[in-house]
């Protein structure tokens, strides 16, 4: 599906979902109160360094009510902006296969039934909390309704791998993908940009990477330094240097002529709590860094998956 236009230079995903379901979607951001395994000491504790985890999941609804009446207020605030639309179920705060699969079951199907212009369920998650169990109970609703999972990577460098405590592998991360695909289940992989003593070709490393395997989507951040959390402590203590705006696009812009053409971007910056921002500020202002982004694409006349096309049999 080539979603490239003279205006957009890579796969954006409203176009995709455009093409896909002829109509307008937006995602309803739901939260079911999960934790994650490297918050409890499943596998680690304490979290992501750069995670706000007593936030996580400020932009979906309050865990505190029920999914029906989350999804209402959401899709109302949302009926603001667009008239007219279907829906995701988006599980977005913390890792949201972190439960027994009769737990799981219970949300996914609940979430499903919420409404019937909902198209599709995206569950965000890690790969190191994927079991089999769970694996095949996605794939089997997946055969109901297009199931999208949403798995956090971040860097595929150990070495920045351990520094930010994410506590699981590559080779963890990768197999998860395998698995996912094999119940024909649509991967979107989640990488940040900036994380603390990472070059410029080490994050296009982890593009390249990507690139070898069956996924379907990405999202690309800028890192977010946040009050309440490790790596905001550190930064605060003894700050490092962080990407300016401009070294930012211009190494997105690279990464995505690096990109296979397949793969669909859901994002090219994200978003941060206003009152928790720490750095950079130039981050409040997503619209101008996406702006820049296609600019620069435009000016050099550069589409998604140049560079891999031309190189990729080097």
């Amino acid at each position: 599906m080539n979603l490239i236009t003279a205006e957009k230079h890579y796969n954006t995903l409203n176009n995709y979902y455009r093409q896909k379901f002829n109509k307008k979607v937006f995602k309803i951001a739901l939260n079911a109160g999960f934790t994650c395994p490297n918050i409890d000491g499943t596998v680690a504790s304490g979290g992501c360094t750069f995670c706000s985890w007593m936030g996580s999941g400020d932009f979906a609804g309050d865990k505190h009510d029920p999914l029906p009446v989350q999804f209402e207020k959401i899709k109302e605030q949302m009926h603001k902006k667009w008239t007219d639309g279907f829906y995701v179920a988006y599980f977005q705060a913390n890792t949201n296969t972190h439960a027994p699969l009769p737990r799981l079951k219970e949300i996914y199907e609940e979430a499903i039934a919420l409404d019937p212009n909902i198209v599709m369920l995206s569950i965000g998650t890690r790969p190191d909390s994927l079991p089999q169990d769970v694996v095949d109970y996605l794939g089997e609703l997946n055969t109901r309704m297009p199931i999208q999972v949403e798995l956090g990577l971040q860097t595929i460098h150990q070495t920045t791998s351990d520094l930010i405590n994410r506590a699981h592998d590559l080779p963890t991360f990768d197999d998860a993908v395998r698995r996912l695909r094999e119940k024909n289940l649509d991967v979107v992989v989640h990488i940040i940009n900036g994380l603390p003593g990472e070059t410029r070709e080490m994050m296009l490393d982890t593009i390249k990477h990507l690139n070898t395997l069956p996924i379907q989507g990405i999202k690309i951040h800028m890192l977010h330094i946040m009050e309440k959390t490790k790596m905001g402590y550190q930064y605060m203590k003894n700050p490092w240097p962080i990407l300016t705006k401009e070294e930012y696009v211009d190494i997105t812009v690279e990464q995505l002529a690096w990109l296979r053409k397949d793969i669909i971007v859901h994002r090219l910056t994200g978003d941060a709590p206003g009152d928790m921002l720490i750095a950079p500020e130039w981050t409040r202002k997503k619209f101008t860094v996406t702006n820049d982004i296609d600019k620069k694409m435009r000016s050099l006349n550069l589409y998604q998956g140049d560079y891999y096309e031309k190189y990729k049999n080097n």
